[in-house]
Formats: structure tokens, sequence, C-alpha cells
């Protein structure tokens, strides 16, 4: 995948799990990355640290995503530190925490949207003036298997804003067809990461994995060939607007 040799790839939420894991993928194959983290630079530090022995350049980058200011400043400083953004991946994200819908209050589910689905949007006013003056670029975004099945139990908040950002890949990718920018979207099945340690006990995590046709919870690794694939222009020129599964065969649709 020589294609992306030097391309500069923003990746949010990259301190753990798949973003981590996609940032080392990704420069396995010489792009640079930036790291970015919120509240643990030294796990992001250690994570840019495997990006160097993979063979990859990069920097670190610190914003909350909830807030739209520090999203500004994210675009702007990776800008500026590699002089172009060619792929954001949209990684950040979480459950905050498990509640019945019936029961969310207004604070949660702005805390839960603000997170997951309008840190997505903002970044993406932020980086796309950047692609467009470039000629192009590509926005891949993490939605979930859970956008579609609605999630585990106390996960509805978390999957309904999931599926918000699979509609807003769509509606993105044809906005800014003209402009040279594909839109795509990876959806994770249940995925070994810390995202389950203080939310999914290890029962629920049980149960879920004797459900998956492939008898297994998957690794954060196995995301990261849709992401490779959806960002090289030599491998999917002409995939836009799409979602790809990944989760063993929970969710065939």
């Amino acid at each position: 995948m020589d294609d992306l040799k030097n391309k500069v790839v923003l990746i949010t939420g990259a301190s753990s799990g798949i973003g981590a894991a996609a940032a080392v993928d990704f420069a396995a194959q010489g792009a640079r990355i930036a790291v970015h983290c919120h509240s643990h630079p030294e796990q992001a530090n250690a994570v840019l640290a495997r990006v160097q022995a993979a063979g990859g350049g990069g920097a670190v980058f610190r914003a909350d995503v909830s807030d739209t200011a520090q999203l500004e400043r994210l675009a702007a400083e990776v800008h500026r530190h590699f002089g172009r953004i060619d792929v954001l991946v949209n990684n950040a994200g979480g459950f905050v925490r498990r509640t019945p819908l019936v029961e969310a209050s207004d604070a949660l589910i702005d805390e839960v949207f603000h997170l997951n689905a309008r840190s997505m949007i903002a970044l993406c006013r932020y980086v796309v003036p950047h692609m467009r003056q470039q000629g192009g670029g590509c926005i891949i975004n993490l939605t979930s298997q859970a956008a579609r099945s609605g999630g585990s139990m106390g996960a509805g908040l978390y999957s309904s804003s999931k599926a918000y950002i699979s509609t807003l890949t769509r509606a993105l990718a044809k906005e800014l067809v003209g402009d040279g920018i594909r839109v795509n979207a990876v959806a994770p099945g249940v995925i070994a990461t810390p995202i389950h340690d203080a939310h999914t006990s290890s029962e629920l995590l049980a149960q879920l994995s004797a459900t998956i046709p492939m008898g297994r919870l998957g690794r954060a690794d196995e995301c990261s060939g849709a992401m490779l694939f959806l960002a090289s222009e030599k491998l999917s020129s002409y995939i836009t607007g799409q979602t790809i599964e990944v989760n063993g065969g929970s969710v065939m649709p």
C-alpha cells in the first residue's frame, strides 16, 4: 500500500484501543500520524514510540473532543505541524455510562452526543477546508455494530449516537464528493478494548462473545485493515458513503 507513504493521518482517541492499533498500522505503511489524546498523554507518547518503531513519523496532540473550540485548535495545530491533513479518522468516543434510555437525563444525553457525534461533525468542519485546499482527502468515521442492533442493555444512548454517525457518513459523502473527499465508516462489533473495562462486566462480555459466529471478541488491530483499505486511493478510490462491518459475523446486513 505504497500510496499511504508520507500521508498525514489524524486519528482521534489514539492513545489506546482501536485508535492506537490504527496509528501503528498506518505508520507501518509509512504514514505520518497525528496521535490525538485527551487525558492520557503518557499513553499517547507510548503509542507515538510504537508509531516511530513501525517506521512512521508523528506527534502527539491533546484536545477534549467534546469541546468544539479545542477541536478547532486541534485541526489548526495538526495542519501547522505537518502542512496538510490527508486522512481523518474520527475514532474518539465512548459509553460515558450505561443507563436505560427512559432514565437518561438531558445532561447525560448531551454528554454522550457531544462525545460521540457532535465531535465528529465539528472536527470535519475544521479539517475539510484544509482538504479542499490541497485537492482532496479521506474521512473515516468509527460507528458501531450497535448502530444497527441497538446495542446491549444500558447502551442505548451510545448506540443511538453511533447510528447518527452512520447517517452522517452518507450525508457528508454526498456533500464532499465534488471536492475529491471520500467519506466512509467502519463499524466494529464487540472488540476487546479499554472502552469495556469500566462499562461492561466480564459476564456480559462472555454472553456477547457467545453470540458471535466466530466465537470470540475482536482485537483492536483487526479493525485497522478496513481503515487502511478505505484510506488507500489505489484500493478504494470509487468507494464513498459506505460502512464496513468488522464484527466476526454478528451482524450481516
